[in-house]
């Protein structure tokens, strides 16, 4: 017994050492990626290049004209949008037809039919660049909110300071229900670790990450990467067009916002559900690669809360309850150190810092999440996305750590 008791002390030590570390690497991040904001670049760096801002949308009445009339809102002075209809059953093609009509910088494709071998995002967005004329491409979401007028200039701007070819700006998630406020973070934060910023930035790190919400790349850039035809099958194809730049040694770099533009992904717990069972299926992509993530998630995340309860009713009950003082204040300083790792990383995520205590709940649905995207891997179970059903073959993984 006191053998065991050893190893759970000695494990929830190293777990507050693991939580420390984590505040060391926020702080880092802060430093080193101060996110691009609407003051910056009160003048241009140079000449900007034109720039064709692409979305595409599947039932997305209820977000597309918001993200349409703020894109077209852009002072960028070289700008064209273009607004792919994939298919819609609602009223998404007329809302784009009608804004069409009052703008002669949006251009509406509607597909009709979804191609052979293709998701229908990725088929869409094809379509869609083949009428494109600018220099550089910015794709983005349909859920996506241009809150500044300046998000493409600041963002085109840091591109040519920083010498880019690929800058993926991260969006700022707007959680206007209890569970997005709780899980967007905490299934943020489960990517994080695999697709450390900071590593995705060194051109030395293997690691790959982008964000489909805003991806600005330029035409040479696209066309290097084998364009949409090499990610055509991929559910998370900003990932994997990310890894085919760094793997093409292409500068790459992500870099947060404040008061650009923002993101609802999903709205209800079900659809948050789906949504990262959908992106941790497509970005881990082996079953080792997940079962690795969901046992970080339950040793780092869950098992202290769990060691805590255990030991401190242990503790009331035991005839001698001074062998378990130490491995219940271990237990104690790893859940208070996670915490305020949580505090921060949630504010950082433009979500109330108080949400952070919940975040072990936050934590048990990416764990369900993580499952279901097991479950999906190893049935080799279809997927259905937006209306469209696909057969869930086996996703590329996504380089996420320096070899």
């Amino acid at each position: 017994m006191q053998t065991f008791i050893s190893i759970c002390t000695g494990w929830l030590v190293l777990t507050v050492l693991v939580w420390g570390s984590r505040h060391v690497q926020l702080l880092l991040a802060r430093r080193k990626m101060a996110p691009l904001t609407d003051g910056m670049f009160a003048s241009d760096v140079g000449t900007l290049p034109t720039v064709s801002f692409i979305v595409a949308g599947k039932d997305e009445a209820e977000n597309i004209e918001n993200c349409l009339t703020s894109m077209l809102a852009q002072d960028y002075p070289s700008l064209e949008v273009i607004a792919a209809n994939d298919r819609s059953a609602d009223a998404t093609g007329p809302i784009m037809d009608r804004i069409a009509a009052g703008s002669n910088r949006l251009t509406v494709i509607h597909v009709k039919e979804l191609a052979a071998g293709w998701l229908g995002k990725n088929n869409a967005m094809r379509t869609a660049v083949e009428r494109a004329k600018g220099d550089w491409f910015c794709f983005t979401d349909a859920d996506c909110t241009q809150v500044s007028k300046r998000s493409l200039r600041i963002a085109m701007n840091y591109a040519l300071q920083e010498k880019l070819d690929f800058l993926s700006v991260l969006p700022a998630h707007d959680a206007q229900s209890f569970w997005e406020a709780v899980v967007q973070p905490a299934c943020s934060g489960i990517m994080m670790i695999w697709f450390n910023p900071m590593k995705v930035n060194n051109p030395k790190s293997r690691a790959a990450y982008a964000n489909g919400a805003f991806m600005l790349m330029s035409r040479a850039c696209y066309h290097a990467i084998g364009r949409h035809e090499a990610v055509k099958a991929e559910f998370n194809e900003d990932m994997h067009m990310a890894r085919l730049a760094k793997e093409k040694g292409l500068r790459l770099r992500v870099m947060s916002n404040e008061g650009l533009y923002t993101v609802r992904m999903y709205g209800s717990l079900k659809a948050t559900w789906a949504g990262w069972s959908r992106i941790f299926f497509g970005c881990f992509g082996t079953l080792r690669r997940l079962v690795l993530a969901m046992t970080v998630v339950v040793m780092v995340s869950l098992m202290p809360w769990i060691a805590l309860g255990a030991f401190g009713v242990s503790t009331l009950v035991a005839a001698e309850p001074e062998n378990l003082r130490n491995p219940l204040f271990a237990a104690a300083a790893a859940c208070l150190a996670q915490l305020t790792v949580m505090w921060r990383f949630y504010a950082l995520n433009h979500t109330p810092a108080w949400y952070g205590t919940l975040y072990p709940l936050g934590a048990v649905v990416g764990l369900g999440a993580l499952i279901n995207a097991v479950r999906r891997l190893r049935n080799r179970a279809t997927i259905t996305w937006r209306g469209t059903t696909y057969a869930a073959a086996v996703a590329t993984p996504v380089a996420r750590r320096s070899s």
